[in-house]
Protein backbone atom coordinates (compact mmCIF):
# COMPACT_ATOMS: atom_id res chain seq x y z
CA UNK A 1 0.00 0.00 0.00
CA UNK A 2 1.54 3.30 -1.08
CA UNK A 3 0.49 6.68 0.44
CA UNK A 4 1.03 10.08 -2.46
CA UNK A 5 2.18 13.57 -0.28
CA UNK A 6 2.77 15.73 -2.78
CA UNK A 7 5.32 14.13 -5.73
CA UNK A 8 6.25 11.45 -3.39
CA UNK A 9 4.96 8.21 -2.36
CA UNK A 10 5.92 5.97 1.02
CA UNK A 11 5.25 2.62 1.30
CA UNK A 12 4.14 -0.18 3.87
CA UNK A 13 5.08 -3.76 4.61
CA UNK A 14 4.60 -5.98 1.41
CA UNK A 15 2.22 -8.69 1.83
CA UNK A 16 1.73 -11.62 0.04
CA UNK A 17 -1.75 -12.91 -1.15
CA UNK A 18 -0.95 -15.72 -3.06
CA UNK A 19 2.01 -18.19 -1.93
CA UNK A 20 2.60 -19.58 -5.88
CA UNK A 21 4.22 -18.06 -9.02
CA UNK A 22 1.59 -15.36 -9.96
CA UNK A 23 3.50 -14.44 -13.18
CA UNK A 24 2.76 -11.46 -15.07
CA UNK A 25 -1.20 -11.65 -16.39
CA UNK A 26 -2.47 -9.38 -13.19
CA UNK A 27 -4.86 -7.09 -12.33
CA UNK A 28 -6.13 -5.39 -9.49
CA UNK A 29 -9.74 -3.02 -9.25
CA UNK A 30 -11.09 -0.83 -6.44
CA UNK A 31 -14.87 -1.98 -5.75
CA UNK A 32 -15.57 1.86 -4.91
CA UNK A 33 -19.28 0.48 -3.27
CA UNK A 34 -17.07 -2.47 -0.58
CA UNK A 35 -14.32 -0.46 -0.33
CA UNK A 36 -12.19 -3.44 -1.00
CA UNK A 37 -9.63 -4.61 -3.69
CA UNK A 38 -10.09 -7.63 -5.69
CA UNK A 39 -6.64 -8.55 -7.20
CA UNK A 40 -7.56 -11.70 -10.40
CA UNK A 41 -4.29 -13.53 -11.66
CA UNK A 42 -2.90 -16.75 -12.98
CA UNK A 43 -2.18 -19.42 -10.08
CA UNK A 44 0.97 -20.89 -11.25
CA UNK A 45 0.71 -23.08 -7.63
CA UNK A 46 -3.09 -24.20 -9.48
CA UNK A 47 -2.41 -25.15 -12.70
CA UNK A 48 -2.14 -21.13 -13.98
CA UNK A 49 -6.04 -20.90 -13.27
CA UNK A 50 -7.60 -17.54 -13.14
CA UNK A 51 -7.98 -17.07 -9.90
CA UNK A 52 -9.35 -14.04 -7.85
CA UNK A 53 -8.39 -12.22 -4.01
CA UNK A 54 -9.88 -9.92 -2.30
CA UNK A 55 -8.02 -6.91 -0.27
CA UNK A 56 -9.15 -4.53 2.41
CA UNK A 57 -6.64 -1.76 3.13
CA UNK A 58 -6.19 -0.23 6.54
CA UNK A 59 -5.35 3.76 5.70
CA UNK A 60 -3.69 4.29 9.53
CA UNK A 61 -0.75 1.66 8.79
CA UNK A 62 -0.21 1.43 4.95
CA UNK A 63 -1.48 -2.43 5.62
CA UNK A 64 -3.58 -4.64 3.08
CA UNK A 65 -5.35 -7.99 4.49
CA UNK A 66 -7.02 -10.40 2.22
CA UNK A 67 -9.71 -12.90 2.49
CA UNK A 68 -9.78 -16.36 1.07
CA UNK A 69 -8.54 -16.96 -2.95
CA UNK A 70 -11.26 -18.13 -5.08
CA UNK A 71 -11.79 -20.02 -8.98
CA UNK A 72 -13.41 -18.27 -11.82
CA UNK A 73 -12.01 -19.70 -14.63
CA UNK A 74 -10.73 -24.11 -13.97
CA UNK A 75 -8.34 -23.23 -16.63
CA UNK A 76 -5.25 -21.94 -17.66
CA UNK A 77 -5.14 -18.08 -18.37
CA UNK A 78 -1.58 -16.80 -19.68
CA UNK A 79 0.44 -13.66 -20.00
CA UNK A 80 -1.50 -10.91 -21.34
CA UNK A 81 -4.73 -12.27 -21.39
CA UNK A 82 -6.33 -11.03 -18.35
CA UNK A 83 -7.67 -7.44 -17.27
CA UNK A 84 -10.39 -6.51 -14.65
CA UNK A 85 -12.49 -3.45 -14.21
CA UNK A 86 -15.42 -1.97 -11.81
CA UNK A 87 -18.91 -1.73 -12.54
CA UNK A 88 -19.84 0.87 -10.06
CA UNK A 89 -23.60 1.18 -11.71
CA UNK A 90 -24.07 -2.69 -11.57
CA UNK A 91 -21.78 -3.42 -8.08
CA UNK A 92 -19.82 -6.09 -9.69
CA UNK A 93 -16.18 -6.65 -10.92
CA UNK A 94 -15.65 -7.45 -14.65
CA UNK A 95 -13.16 -9.71 -15.43
CA UNK A 96 -11.74 -10.51 -19.13
CA UNK A 97 -9.71 -13.07 -20.17
CA UNK A 98 -8.28 -15.98 -22.66
CA UNK A 99 -9.88 -19.18 -21.66
CA UNK A 100 -7.23 -21.88 -22.63
CA UNK A 101 -9.86 -24.44 -21.61
CA UNK A 102 -11.77 -23.10 -24.35
CA UNK A 103 -9.64 -23.14 -27.37
CA UNK A 104 -8.05 -19.37 -25.65
CA UNK A 105 -12.00 -17.85 -26.83
CA UNK A 106 -12.03 -14.29 -25.15
CA UNK A 107 -14.04 -14.45 -22.05
CA UNK A 108 -15.98 -12.57 -18.98
CA UNK A 109 -17.15 -13.10 -16.13
CA UNK A 110 -18.86 -10.86 -13.00
CA UNK A 111 -17.65 -10.89 -9.62
CA UNK A 112 -19.55 -9.97 -6.43
CA UNK A 113 -17.98 -9.30 -3.11
CA UNK A 114 -19.56 -10.19 0.12
CA UNK A 115 -17.06 -9.42 3.09
CA UNK A 116 -13.83 -10.13 2.42
CA UNK A 117 -14.55 -13.21 -0.29
CA UNK A 118 -15.82 -13.00 -3.77
CA UNK A 119 -18.40 -14.91 -5.94
CA UNK A 120 -18.56 -15.52 -9.73
CA UNK A 121 -21.65 -15.58 -12.04
CA UNK A 122 -21.67 -17.47 -15.12
CA UNK A 123 -18.89 -17.67 -18.21
CA UNK A 124 -19.67 -15.28 -21.37
CA UNK A 125 -18.01 -15.97 -24.34
CA UNK A 126 -17.18 -12.24 -26.51
CA UNK A 127 -15.27 -13.55 -28.69
CA UNK A 128 -15.08 -17.31 -29.94
CA UNK A 129 -11.55 -16.67 -31.34
CA UNK A 130 -8.15 -16.91 -29.95
CA UNK A 131 -7.37 -13.84 -28.12
CA UNK A 132 -4.48 -11.78 -26.05
CA UNK A 133 -3.48 -7.89 -25.09
CA UNK A 134 -6.86 -8.01 -23.14
CA UNK A 135 -8.46 -4.43 -21.25
CA UNK A 136 -11.30 -4.16 -20.09
CA UNK A 137 -12.56 -0.57 -18.81
CA UNK A 138 -15.88 0.87 -17.68
CA UNK A 139 -17.95 3.25 -19.93
CA UNK A 140 -19.51 5.68 -16.76
CA UNK A 141 -21.85 7.58 -19.84
CA UNK A 142 -23.42 4.60 -21.57
CA UNK A 143 -23.31 1.78 -18.22
CA UNK A 144 -21.01 -0.30 -21.19
CA UNK A 145 -18.22 -2.44 -20.43
CA UNK A 146 -15.55 -2.00 -23.08
CA UNK A 147 -13.48 -4.91 -24.01
CA UNK A 148 -10.25 -4.33 -26.37
CA UNK A 149 -8.14 -6.78 -27.33
CA UNK A 150 -6.02 -8.51 -30.33
CA UNK A 151 -8.18 -10.80 -32.41
CA UNK A 152 -5.49 -13.31 -32.59
CA UNK A 153 -8.04 -15.33 -35.46
CA UNK A 154 -8.45 -12.22 -37.51
CA UNK A 155 -4.74 -11.38 -38.41
CA UNK A 156 -4.05 -10.36 -34.58
CA UNK A 157 -6.14 -7.17 -35.30
CA UNK A 158 -7.28 -4.72 -32.71
CA UNK A 159 -10.52 -5.23 -31.76
CA UNK A 160 -13.26 -3.76 -29.43
CA UNK A 161 -16.58 -4.79 -28.24
CA UNK A 162 -18.99 -3.47 -25.83
CA UNK A 163 -20.78 -5.82 -23.05
CA UNK A 164 -23.94 -4.93 -20.61
CA UNK A 165 -24.41 -6.15 -17.37
CA UNK A 166 -27.03 -7.71 -16.01
CA UNK A 167 -27.64 -9.26 -12.89
CA UNK A 168 -24.53 -11.53 -12.62
CA UNK A 169 -24.42 -11.72 -16.56
CA UNK A 170 -23.04 -10.17 -19.05
CA UNK A 171 -23.95 -9.80 -22.79
CA UNK A 172 -22.02 -8.40 -25.75
CA UNK A 173 -22.58 -6.67 -29.06
CA UNK A 174 -21.10 -7.46 -32.47
CA UNK A 175 -16.82 -6.85 -31.93
CA UNK A 176 -15.18 -3.59 -33.72
CA UNK A 177 -11.78 -3.32 -35.54
CA UNK A 178 -10.23 -0.40 -34.66
CA UNK A 179 -6.67 -0.99 -36.20
CA UNK A 180 -6.82 -3.25 -39.47
CA UNK A 181 -2.97 -4.70 -38.42
CA UNK A 182 -1.98 -6.90 -35.84
CA UNK A 183 -1.73 -5.01 -32.60
CA UNK A 184 -0.12 -5.39 -29.43
CA UNK A 185 0.16 -4.07 -25.64
CA UNK A 186 -3.82 -3.11 -26.16
CA UNK A 187 -4.97 -1.04 -23.13
CA UNK A 188 -7.48 1.13 -22.68
CA UNK A 189 -9.31 4.37 -20.71
CA UNK A 190 -12.01 6.59 -20.11
CA UNK A 191 -12.39 9.76 -20.37
CA UNK A 192 -14.81 10.85 -17.98
CA UNK A 193 -15.09 14.22 -19.00
CA UNK A 194 -15.30 13.60 -22.50
CA UNK A 195 -17.23 10.50 -22.52
CA UNK A 196 -14.59 8.28 -24.81
CA UNK A 197 -12.56 5.67 -24.38
CA UNK A 198 -8.73 5.51 -25.56
CA UNK A 199 -7.59 2.46 -26.91
CA UNK A 200 -3.45 3.05 -26.98
CA UNK A 201 -1.49 0.11 -28.55
CA UNK A 202 2.11 -0.84 -30.15
CA UNK A 203 0.95 -1.03 -34.05
CA UNK A 204 2.60 -3.72 -35.38
CA UNK A 205 1.33 -3.05 -39.25
CA UNK A 206 3.35 0.26 -39.05
CA UNK A 207 6.56 -0.03 -37.27
CA UNK A 208 5.09 -1.26 -34.13
CA UNK A 209 4.53 2.30 -33.48
CA UNK A 210 3.08 3.65 -30.07
CA UNK A 211 -0.22 4.48 -31.29
CA UNK A 212 -3.91 5.63 -29.84
CA UNK A 213 -7.58 6.59 -31.19
CA UNK A 214 -10.62 7.43 -29.14
CA UNK A 215 -13.87 5.28 -29.46
CA UNK A 216 -17.32 6.44 -28.80
CA UNK A 217 -20.05 3.83 -27.14
CA UNK A 218 -23.52 4.03 -28.62
CA UNK A 219 -25.94 1.48 -27.19
CA UNK A 220 -24.38 -1.80 -27.49
CA UNK A 221 -21.31 -0.72 -30.38
CA UNK A 222 -18.85 1.30 -30.15
CA UNK A 223 -17.09 3.56 -33.54
CA UNK A 224 -13.65 5.36 -33.44
CA UNK A 225 -12.20 8.16 -35.19
CA UNK A 226 -8.71 7.94 -36.93
CA UNK A 227 -5.64 6.60 -34.72
CA UNK A 228 -2.92 8.74 -34.05
CA UNK A 229 0.91 7.93 -33.74
CA UNK A 230 2.50 9.29 -30.27
CA UNK A 231 5.48 7.79 -30.48
CA UNK A 232 6.92 7.12 -33.83
CA UNK A 233 9.17 4.01 -32.50
CA UNK A 234 9.09 1.22 -31.75
CA UNK A 235 6.79 1.36 -28.43
CA UNK A 236 5.56 -1.77 -25.57
CA UNK A 237 4.38 -1.81 -22.85
CA UNK A 238 1.55 1.06 -23.55
CA UNK A 239 -0.70 1.91 -20.19
CA UNK A 240 -2.82 4.81 -20.38
CA UNK A 241 -4.32 6.32 -17.25
CA UNK A 242 -7.21 8.99 -17.26
CA UNK A 243 -6.76 12.25 -14.92
CA UNK A 244 -9.95 13.47 -13.75
CA UNK A 245 -7.98 16.85 -12.28
CA UNK A 246 -6.09 17.48 -15.37
CA UNK A 247 -8.93 16.27 -17.98
CA UNK A 248 -6.33 14.66 -19.87
CA UNK A 249 -5.12 11.07 -20.48
CA UNK A 250 -1.56 10.11 -19.53
CA UNK A 251 0.40 6.97 -21.65
CA UNK A 252 3.44 5.68 -20.13
CA UNK A 253 5.21 3.09 -22.16
CA UNK A 254 8.78 1.78 -22.98
CA UNK A 255 10.25 3.95 -25.65
CA UNK A 256 12.35 1.18 -27.70
CA UNK A 257 13.95 4.15 -30.08
CA UNK A 258 15.25 5.66 -26.83
CA UNK A 259 17.34 2.69 -25.38
CA UNK A 260 14.06 1.56 -23.79
CA UNK A 261 13.25 4.39 -21.48
CA UNK A 262 10.15 4.21 -19.94
CA UNK A 263 8.39 7.09 -21.39
CA UNK A 264 5.22 9.35 -20.91
CA UNK A 265 2.95 11.67 -22.74
CA UNK A 266 -0.10 13.49 -21.94
CA UNK A 267 -3.22 13.62 -24.58
CA UNK A 268 -5.74 15.48 -24.82
CA UNK A 269 -9.17 14.03 -26.55
CA UNK A 270 -11.10 16.35 -28.76
CA UNK A 271 -14.33 15.33 -30.58
CA UNK A 272 -12.82 11.91 -31.96
CA UNK A 273 -9.71 12.71 -32.35
CA UNK A 274 -6.56 12.81 -29.77
CA UNK A 275 -2.98 14.92 -30.04
CA UNK A 276 -0.35 14.50 -27.64
CA UNK A 277 2.22 16.35 -25.72
CA UNK A 278 6.17 16.07 -25.99
CA UNK A 279 7.38 13.40 -24.71
CA UNK A 280 8.99 13.01 -21.29
CA UNK A 281 11.27 10.49 -20.09
CA UNK A 282 10.26 9.13 -16.78
CA UNK A 283 12.55 6.59 -16.45
CA UNK A 284 16.22 6.90 -17.77
CA UNK A 285 16.79 3.12 -17.36
CA UNK A 286 15.08 -0.21 -19.20
CA UNK A 287 11.64 -0.21 -18.13
CA UNK A 288 8.96 -3.36 -18.37
CA UNK A 289 5.67 -4.18 -16.88
CA UNK A 290 4.20 -0.57 -16.55
CA UNK A 291 1.04 -0.37 -14.38
CA UNK A 292 -0.27 3.27 -13.48
CA UNK A 293 -3.04 4.65 -11.75
CA UNK A 294 -4.83 8.32 -10.67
Amino acid sequence: VGTVSGTSISFGTPVVFESADSYSSMSATFDSTANKIVITYQDGGNSDYGTAIVGTVNPSNNSISFGTAAVFNSAATNLNMLCSCYDPDANKTVISYADRGNSTYGTAILGTISGTDISFGSESVFESAAVSYISTVYDTNSNKVVIAYRDTDNSSYGTAIVGTVSGTNISFGSAVVFEAASSSYVNAAFDSNLNKVVISYADEGNSSYGTAIVGTVSGTSISFGTAVVFEAANSSYVFPVYDENAKKVVLFYRDSGNSSYGTTTIGTVSGTGISFSTPTVFNAGGTYYISAAY
